[in-house]
């Protein structure tokens, strides 16, 4: 082995679990770009190809299931994944793809962004496929990150509009079976973006920031990455999440200086 594959085999790896995005703005493009700004090594396993501009989705090509794995299967044998970062999966079959690569897996930590609609208002997974994501891939993640109405959406409901209604549907959220969700307040109104972590046996905790006029696409994309990419480097989940959530506030004050 060289140098630079010595170098390469360090240094904290995620697999990526992700669609592609042809105008650069989210994706795993996106999630690249974040870990890489964290120094941590992407390894993308790509579950569909999509044309998309900043305004909207014009086409979603879906990889086969059999492609997904390989991918995840061969990412996982060629370095050491120290955690896995899930975002648009699309399909059932995609789903249970990805779920039974953790489950063979199950010392690799896994964090999933629940990428249902892109942010140009395109939706990316199927109705039929919200069911096996709650009940079959959920329940293997360490830590869920959906914004408020990804949470609604998830559960059947109607999407939060306040505080308290946010934080009982977090609860109940965590009741069906994830370790951690992070209702993330990005949709929510107030001078704070406030975030919740909600854990079993824990008091919920809060991470805030002041809330921007800017808006920047790929947010939900770069804080899930961000959070993998300090449990890969061995972070605890609250200060990976504590230094995401700054990460992703700079990245928004920088988009809206320009």
């Amino acid at each position: 082995m060289d140098r630079n594959h010595r170098a390469m085999a360090m240094r904290p790896h995620v697999l990526v679990v992700g669609g592609t995005d042809s105008s650069g703005g989210a994706g795993v493009t996106r999630d690249v770009a974040t870990l890489a700004a964290f120094g941590v090594a992407a390894c993308p396993a790509i579950t569909a190809v999509t044309a998309q501009t900043h305004r909207d989705v014009r086409h979603v090509e879906a990889m086969s299931a059999d492609l997904i794995r390989r991918q995840m299967d061969a990412a996982s044998e060629a370095n050491p994944i120290g955690v896995v970062k899930i975002g648009m999966l699309g399909h059932s079959e995609a789903i249970r793809a990805v779920a039974s690569f953790l489950e063979d897996h199950r010392d690799i930590p896994a964090v999933l962004d629940p990428v249902l609609v892109s942010s140009s208002g395109g939706r990316l997974t199927d109705e039929a496929a919200i069911d096996d994501l709650r009940d079959c891939l959920m329940p293997l993640c360490n830590l869920v990150t959906p914004n408020l109405p990804e949470l609604a959406c998830l559960l059947g409901e109607p999407e939060a509009k306040s505080a308290s209604a946010a934080e009982r549907q977090g609860r109940a959220f965590l009741k069906q079976g994830c370790r951690a969700v992070l209702v993330k307040g990005g949709h929510a109104v107030g001078g704070a973006a406030t975030d919740v972590l909600f854990r079993h046996d824990s008091k919920p905790v809060r991470f805030s920031a002041p809330r921007l006029n800017g808006s920047l696409r790929g947010t939900g994309c770069m804080l899930a990455s961000a959070i993998a990419a300090g449990l890969a480097s061995g972070e605890s989940l609250e200060n990976s999440i504590r230094s995401a959530k700054a990460y992703v506030f700079d990245r928004i004050a920088e988009a809206s200086t320009m």
